[in-house]
């Protein structure tokens, strides 16, 4: 029975560290998940939607922090029950985004590993089962050090996963496992599928005023600097004056330079005269605009469709030509 329970815990606490972790680099990426299970074709909960990343936030920290818990055999029976009470939760999630086609992809392990709705819910599953096992066989979770070293360390955990919480919001995720990430080909993307059947980059369309869809131009230069804001109503407005900037050295230095967004050309047109701004702007569906970068506005440089940097308007001034 120990050696069951130490097999079952270590399997456990690893899977939710995991996991926590894939998605603590990138909680904005959850927090668009959360805001698609909540949407009206899916939960149809939208009141919550404004709440969706404190939401993600709470849920990734609480999950990589009781794996912590679990590895360590700090507060067993508190953390097996919390553990029990929301892979609860996330069964009934993955079960019904599986069972209605709702959802294509839960984000479980964010964008680093990618499952089919039901493979997510057979993962839970196995999960549920195991943990369960653990709450019968609670006894048997011994801590690895004094009780004191425990709370250090828990409280240490908690303070560093908030604390990449905060850098990778101001800034961005700390790994970027997206088909848009740094030395990336878009191109490739489009070559590469998915578990739901799509090529990872697709709907890759950049029109301009006119209609005409100028991706494949913009991917066969070879410097190219894109703005990205994919929604103008909830732009950083501060944030314009760092593109400004790092869009007139990007011109200078024989960059093509595109605004991508997803809002309305005449408050496009505002933005552009309120900031001095010097480029035109492309229509983007959002949701692959939030795909791209997590940032908004932010900045990325391409050569010949493949990423070379990218940066959130705060650290636009790190570009360098």
């Amino acid at each position: 029975m120990k050696f069951l329970t130490l097999i079952a815990r270590l399997f456990v606490a690893a899977t939710f560290i995991f996991s926590g972790f894939v998605k603590l680099v990138d909680p904005l990426g959850s927090s668009y998940k959360f805001a698609e299970y909540f949407g009206a074709d899916v939960l149809n909960i939208e009141f919550l939607i404004p709440y969706a990343l404190p939401f993600s936030i709470l849920l990734i920290v609480a999950e990589i922090l009781l794996g912590v818990m679990l590895l360590i055999g700090f507060k067993p029976k508190f953390t097996t029950w919390s553990l029990f009470l929301m892979t609860l939760l996330f069964l009934f999630l993955t079960w019904y985004s599986a069972y209605y086609d709702k959802v294509t992809d839960c984000g479980c392990f964010g964008d680093a590993i990618k499952l089919t709705p039901w493979e997510t819910f057979n993962k839970n599953v196995v999960l549920i089962i195991l943990i369960a096992f653990l709450i019968f066989a609670v006894k048997y979770i011994k801590p690895l050090f004094s009780n004191n070293i425990l709370k250090w360390i828990t409280l240490g955990s908690l303070m560093v996963f908030l604390y990449i919480t905060y850098h990778v919001l101001v800034h961005l995720p700390i790994i970027d496992f997206r088909p848009y990430a740094v030395d990336k080909s878009i191109q490739q993307g489009m070559k590469e599928f998915g578990v739901d059947g799509l090529p990872k980059v697709h709907d890759f369309y950049l029109e301009n005023t006119d209609g005409e869809d100028l991706a494949d131009e913009i991917l066969n230069t070879e410097k190219v600097m894109l703005v990205v804001a994919y929604d103008i109503d909830l732009s950083d407005m501060e944030g314009f004056k760092n593109i400004q900037k790092v869009t007139d050295l990007a011109l200078k230095n024989g960059y093509s330079v595109y605004g991508l967004s997803s809002s309305y050309i005449d408050d496009l047109m505002v933005i552009n005269e309120n900031n001095s701004l010097n480029f035109d702007w492309l229509f983007v569906d959002g949701t692959v605009l939030k795909t791209i970068i997590r940032a908004n506005p932010g900045v990325v440089t391409l050569n010949k469709g493949t990423v070379t940097g990218k940066w959130n308007w705060i650290d636009a001034e790190d570009f360098k030509p």
